[in-house]
């Protein structure tokens, strides 16, 4: 059975030098800094896909998220960590990212250096059933309105602050 603790990702510094290859379960345990992918799917109306995290996420659960992507693995892009990750969420192939821009965040129990994409789609998605409980499209204005009443992943929610600046 896969058991997401055990994947090995891409340990890095504060200046996002690779540092070291570790088993998610350890990078978590110990907070070290680690590397992951955001993709901001947009529909042709605008539009953004907000998912909601299941209850069973080691970081964030049933948080609402702005953002497919995930953990940067140990010999992976960026790049490659988003095709793999929009594909494993969603269920969504052989789209074109845009790249937008780098960020280091962190609090507490979460300390990442993210690349953020952005990309089209209208659907249909495939969710994965382990991490996406549940998934539509919305306005950002809708979206921001629903994060005053109920919780969202913070990485997320300030990248969607820095794109609509």
């Amino acid at each position: 059975m896969y058991n997401p603790g055990e994947e090995i990702v891409q340990i890095v510094d504060r200046d996002n030098c690779e540092t070291e290859a570790l088993p998610r379960r350890i990078m978590r345990e110990q907070g070290l800094i680690h590397r992951a992918s955001y993709i901001l799917v947009f529909n042709s109306r605008k539009e953004l896909f907000l998912q909601k995290r299941t209850a069973t996420k080691d970081l964030y659960p049933s948080c609402w998220d702005v953002a497919a992507g995930g953990v940067v693995l140990a010999g992976e892009s960026y790049e490659e960590s988003a095709a793999r990750e929009l594909a494993e969420e969603l269920g969504v192939g052989g789209v074109s990212f845009t790249p937008l821009f780098d960020q280091y965040f962190e609090e507490v129990d979460n300390r990442v250096w993210g690349r953020i994409f952005s990309c089209r789609h209208d659907g249909p998605f495939q969710l994965q059933e382990e991490e996406v409980a549940f998934g539509c499209f919305m306005s950002i204005a809708e979206i921001f309105e629903l994060s005053k009443k109920e919780e969202f992943t913070p990485d997320g929610i300030g990248i969607l602050r820095k794109v609509t600046l």
